[in-house]
Formats: structure tokens, C-alpha cells, sequence
């Protein structure tokens, strides 16, 4: 995958990795964790063939095309058809309907904002487009959201494999237990908001 990722960067230059992010958001197993840090790195070693803002730019762009191609089905399949379809093809690209219901009831729990810290937590940056879609959260604050996080995170990234150069590698590796804390720290306040609306039920 590596190579294969280096190679479209190498070819296709900003195109390439507009075209890397879009396909990180479509199948996860890409990790923009290694695309973008890559990215910054080629940008360092090669500033005639790629400049810093252009990587930027490119990978936020292409988060951003990945985002809506989830939204869209969200608003007009529908929870229970995406879910079907999700049990029948979601294997493919990981996902499961499982997957889609704690998605949207995470975004139940924290509304629009959940939009945004959504796309910093990876295993949640390309699910949470889903359920805005479902919950038919407007596409401008949806796409405002969405630009800020994919920055923020694209930044990141970027900013990370820059500075590390060679050694760009290494942002997997610290970021990795970093999401995990991240994304356990998500699921037990998610836990907790369910079981405080359980409490709020059996008092009515």
C-alpha cells in the first residue's frame, strides 16, 4: 500500500492526493495517517514538485469530496435502507449497520458539532458524515463543519511529516494509541449520555 500511495503521489502530484483522500474516506483501510504525512514529506524533500499550502489544499479537498459521497446517501436512503445495504455490500469497505447506528446516535448526542470532532477521530472521520445525512443536517453548515475538521486534520498531518521528513512514518505510530484513547474517551461519554436519557425515561 505504501508504495502504491507513493507512486500516486510521485505521478499525479496534487491531483494524486486530492485523489488519495477521497478514497481514504470511501475505504478506510486507506489511512490518511500515512497519505498525508507522506505527503508533507515529498513537499519537503521535493519543494520544485510540490509546495506545503498545495499539499494542504489537495488533501482537504479531497476529505471534503470523500465526506459528501457518504452524506448523500445518508439523506436519501434513509436509516434503515443504508442499513440493509450496509449488512449486504458493507463488507467491502468495513462498515457494518452497527457501525451506522452508533454513528448516528453519537451524532444525536452531540448535534452538529459532532461533525466536526467527528473528522479529527479516525474510525469515525468517515462514518460521521452519515448520520447528517440521515438526521438531513444542511449542507452548508455540514460542509462548514467538515472543511474545519478535515483542516485541522489534514493540517496536522501534513504539518507532522514536514517536520519529521524521512522519518514521516512515525506519525502512524504515535498516532495510532493516541485515536484509540480518543475514540474510547468518545465511547464512554456516549455511554453515559445513553444512560443518563434511560434515567430521564423511567422518571417520566
Amino acid at each position: 500500500m505504501l508504495e502504491w500511495i507513493t507512486n500516486t503521489i510521485s505521478s499525479l502530484g496534487y491531483v494524486g492526493i486530492a485523489l488519495l483522500m477521497f478514497v481514504e474516506n470511501l475505504f478506510p483501510p486507506i489511512p490518511s495517517e500515512l497519505i498525508m504525512p507522506l505527503a508533507g514529506f515529498t513537499a519537503r524533500a521535493n519543494p520544485d514538485k510540490l509546495n506545503f499550502f498545495g499539499v494542504f489544499f489537495a488533501g482537504v479537498v479531497g476529505s471534503v469530496a470523500g465526506a459528501l459521497v457518504w452524506y448523500y446517501p445518508g439523506k436519501f436512503l434513509g436509516e434503515q435502507r443504508l442499513k440493509r445495504w450496509a449488512d449486504q455490500y458493507g463488507k467491502w469497505l468495513t462498515i457494518s449497520s452497527k457501525d451506522i447506528t452508533k454513528a448516528k446516535h453519537w451524532f444525536d448526542s452531540q448535534g452538529s458539532k459532532a461533525v466536526l470532532i467527528g473528522r479529527l477521530v479516525p474510525g469515525i472521520r468517515t462514518l460521521i458524515s452519515v448520520p447528517a445525512g440521515i438526521s438531513n443536517m444542511p449542507l452548508l453548515p455540514f460542509l462548514f463543519y467538515t472543511t474545519l475538521g478535515s483542516a485541522a486534520w489534514v493540517g496536522l498531518l501534513t504539518y507532522s511529516g514536514y517536520v519529521l521528513g524521512s522519518q514521516y512514518e512515525l506519525v502512524d505510530k504515535y498516532l495510532a494509541p493516541v485515536s484509540k484513547i480518543v475514540l474510547g474517551s468518545l465511547v464512554l461519554a456516549f455511554v453515559v449520555w445513553i444512560l443518563k436519557r434511560r434515567r430521564k425515561k423511567t422518571r417520566h
